[in-house]
């Protein structure tokens, strides 16, 4: 298995390219001379970091999108092959956080956080695969690679936080097939998984491109308050940061590794979770390593339940 080097002239397509692990990316790509094609749902942070790249002296074709709109990827795509060619890389990144209670979660709350996160990286597979499959067939010197982000929550099931842990955990299965599926078809074209822990990128304002049609009814449930809190105070007090987390994705391409860890600490429990399954055993208290975190937790949503009650 060949892999690709990165090198100027390569094209690059990035979601979520306004904010955290895109802009990140596009930025080192910058640096490594390769064109970019951007997209990010926040027009005003597309257009911020299209002046800056291009200041740097990068090729830069943008479009604002919705990646959880099928058209909007489409459109993207069609930019890209427009103004480059086929793209060498594609890094779904685009994300949004939700937490609270699974059954709190409103029917607008899973088609918001399902329709960017996952269904963002099924448009993105399914409309750039065949773009980079065609380009290899037609030069077998050609080699590509698709990135998908996902989290720590794809391999892990932290309570409180329903919605965005089903999105990440069908992305690392998407991931996965995805590797599998093109290793049955090409040499050229491969796929790798991004599993961030905690890392500051702003993620935790997610709710800030919440599209109207989409936003819940009434206030939030003391659930998904208590969420935000600890996904705020979690995400920002990260200390492996966008840029470092940038270049482990670039290394982890021209190296082909497939799955991208930015706290190989956090494993350990991920080997614990995968024990459970193997050996039947009912899911370990995720707080077993910090008891005081579960404590304040089960007493903040009890006494939360109680007022509701």
């Amino acid at each position: 298995m060949s892999n690709l080097t990165l090198q100027a002239g390569l094209t690059a397509v990035i979601t979520g390219a306004g904010s955290g692990f895109g802009l990140e990316l596009a930025r080192l790509a910058a640096k490594k001379g390769l064109k970019l094609v951007l997209t990010d749902v926040q027009q005003d942070a597309l257009d911020a970091a299209v002046a800056e790249l291009e200041g740097a002296g990068a090729e830069v074709a943008a479009l604002r999108g919705d990646v959880s709109r099928a058209e909007d990827v489409q459109a993207l795509a069609d930019l890209c092959m427009e103004r480059f060619g086929a793209p060498h890389i594609v890094v779904n990144n685009a994300g949004v956080a939700h937490g609270g209670l699974i059954w709190e979660h409103t029917q607008r709350d899973w088609e918001w956080v399902l329709g960017v996160n996952l269904f963002g990286v099924i448009h993105g597979v399914r409309i750039f695969t065949p773009l980079m499959l065609a380009a290899a067939q037609k030069d077998p010197k050609w080699q590509g690679h698709i990135v998908n982000v996902a989290s720590m929550a794809g391999l892990l099931n932290s309570p409180n936080m329903g919605a965005y842990n089903v999105s990440k955990h069908a992305v690392v299965s998407l991931s996965e097939t995805l590797y599998q599926d093109l290793s049955l078809v090409t040499e050229q074209v491969h796929a790798s998984v991004l599993c961030p822990y905690f890392v500051p990128t702003g993620i935790h304002l997610s709710h800030r491109n919440r599209p109207a049609e989409l936003r819940s009814e009434g206030e939030p449930t003391p659930s998904q308050m208590i969420a935000q809190a600890m996904s705020t105070k979690a995400v920002t007090s990260g200390k492996v940061t966008a840029a470092d987390t940038a270049a482990l994705v670039y290394d982890a391409i021209e190296s082909g590794k497939f799955y991208i860890y930015t706290h190989p600490q956090a494993l350990g429990m991920v080997q614990t979770r995968l024990e459970d399954v193997v050996q039947g055993r009912n899911p370990t208290d995720p707080f077993a390593g910090k008891p005081e975190i579960g404590q304040q937790l089960r007493q903040a949503l009890r006494e939360a339940m109680a007022k509701q009650g």
